[in-house]
């Protein structure tokens, strides 16, 4: 293989890696500023449970696209990975060409210090994935499934049809040579000292997706391409969009191959580049999984002359050293980047739980209450029995808290109410989501039961937990439940305390004394 040769020279170190927790660990050797995330996607990339080598494993795929006339493009496509600025998709590292080809390319990578966004570079790197993904495609598309047309159907016996000619490569008959996502948005905005929720990083996201559009579609002429932003903050941007779009909307007589762009989805590849977030998805946290400082946080305190000890004396005194996004931050950015792409990812909803509540809920780490926080408290009665019911907020209003006490019952019912809301609060602080209690304690019966009073939420309870978690239902998750069926526990039952009248006795026996009334204490 000869692009192993371009690793000489290259640092490299060994660690043990797996691709699964339950799996051996196998030697796996890659660049020493490679984290150990790398390590992880590459082990789960290589079959076999053998050491792997990260040199070995890209000739593979350098060696096979980079055949025949472009063989001198190996050492570009070597170094685009080894600065982890583009690497192939997981078909195409594996060598899988019955699935559509692609590139996924690292936004962060083209970024360097003191020269900012490095226009002519990525410009530079998109035309030469491209070249290798067309070339790719015309080399392997006998090999494509789903994307070529059916032959046509075998003529009947005795029946002359005269073949038609189809001189058409079969690369044309293709629909989509391949994808080119990009990734890592966010870091890339960090390092340009830009925050993820502004007016001026959106439109330098437009200007970057729109420039990757523009060098995909080439040759496709000015009528099919799109007009790059107006305006741009980044030095050179503009420029370099304005040069690629006359180069773009010259109309060829043999159009390229389309390739569509679009952004990545999580998976090894990104992993591979040292992708902090995915795509086009904001960095919700400041840390690493490790606990220390990212790299695009690093970066933005460097763009406000704060060294991490500042930062951290000031966040101590309570100031807002960097905002975070949040959810409706991954929207507006997802509405400003629709149309300067072939293909967007699903569109975010912002009614969810910020992604950095949810990485630190998969890892078993408690949120608790602040000392200061929102919520409610509803004062009702069930069958004439007093309920109060009490919520603790998160800032972002989601619940957090839950307190059950009765006004007027037994010490063992009241400990029992308060030990089941304390149990309730730490599953929500937990991240046990609410629609599970709901499921569980509504409709549930025991007394006390019957009437509501003092809340419109519910009419009729079965119990007090019944009526609790049905409010917290109509409060919390927007769905009010209907109320059950009535049910009188004494409707059939017999009534001792009424005296009881016998009819005569035949054969002239003497009637029964009728019972009397007795006062049951």
């Amino acid at each position: 293989m000869t692009a192993r040769s371009h690793w000489n020279g290259v640092r490299m170190r060994t660690t043990q890696a797996a691709a699964d927790p339950d799996d051996a660990p196998r030697a796996v050797t890659l660049p020493v500023d490679w984290d150990d995330e790398a390590a992880a996607a590459l082990a789960r990339m290589t079959p076999g449970r053998g050491p792997v080598r990260l040199a070995t494993e890209a000739a593979r795929w350098v060696d096979d696209i980079a055949a025949g006339p472009h063989a001198a493009q190996a050492r570009s496509l070597s170094c685009l990975l080894m600065l982890r600025q583009a690497a192939p998709t997981e078909s195409l590292w594996t060598g899988q060409y019955d699935r559509r080809p692609g590139f996924v390319v690292n936004l962060a990578g083209f970024v360097q210090p003191g020269a900012g966004f490095v226009a002519d570079d990525f410009v530079a790197a998109l035309r030469l994935v491209c070249a290798m993904l067309r070339d790719a495609a015309d080399r392997k598309a006998a090999l494509r499934n789903g994307e070529l047309p059916f032959p046509d159907p075998a003529p009947r016996k005795g029946r002359k049809v005269r073949p038609v000619e189809d001189d058409t490569p079969l690369l044309r008959q293709v629909a989509v040579a391949g994808d080119l996502l990009l990734t890592n948005l966010d870091a890339c905005l960090a390092t340009l000292g830009l925050d993820y929720d502004s007016d001026i990083a959106r439109d330098v996201a437009c200007d970057l997706a729109s420039l990757a559009t523009l060098v995909a579609h080439a040759g496709a002429g000015a009528d099919a391409l799109l007009l790059p932003p107006a305006r741009s903050v980044v030095p050179g941007l503009a420029e370099t969009a304005r040069a690629v779009w006359r180069e773009a909307a010259v109309e060829t007589d043999a159009p390229l191959p389309r390739i569509e762009t679009g952004f990545s989805a999580p998976g090894p590849i990104d992993a591979l580049l040292g992708v902090e977030a995915c795509g086009l998805a904001p960095i919700f946290s400041p840390l690493r999984a490790d606990g220390r400082l990212a790299a695009s946080t690093l970066a933005r305190l460097a763009h406000r002359r704060l060294s991490p000890e500042a930062a951290f004396a000031a966040a101590l005194a309570g100031e807002t050293v960097l905002s975070l996004p949040d959810a409706q931050a991954h929207q507006a950015m997802h509405r400003a980047l629709a149309g300067f792409v072939d293909r967007m990812p699903a569109r975010p909803d912002p009614a969810e739980l910020p992604l950095r509540s949810l990485l630190a809920l998969e890892r078993g780490v408690r949120r608790s209450l602040p000392a200061r926080h929102g919520g409610f408290t509803q004062k009702a009665s069930v069958g004439g029995h007093r309920l109060f019911l009490r919520t603790g907020e998160y800032e972002d209003g989601t619940l957090g808290e839950v307190t059950l006490t009765p006004a007027r019952e037994s010490p063992m019912t009241r400990g029992l109410l308060d030990t089941l809301g304390q149990a309730v609060s730490i599953g929500l602080q937990y991240g046990a989501p609410l629609e599970a209690y709901v499921d569980a304690f509504a409709y549930t019966r025991f007394g006390p039961a019957g009437t509501v009073e003092g809340d419109p939420v519910a009419s009729y309870a079965t119990s007090l937990l019944d009526y609790a978690f049905r409010a917290l239902s109509d409060a919390y998750l927007g769905r009010r439940l209907p109320d059950a069926p009535h049910q009188d526990d004494m409707e059939d039952a017999p009534s001792p305390m009424l005296p009881l009248d016998f009819p005569d006795g035949s054969g002239g026996a003497p009637p029964r004394r009728a019972g009397r009334l007795r006062l049951v204490g």
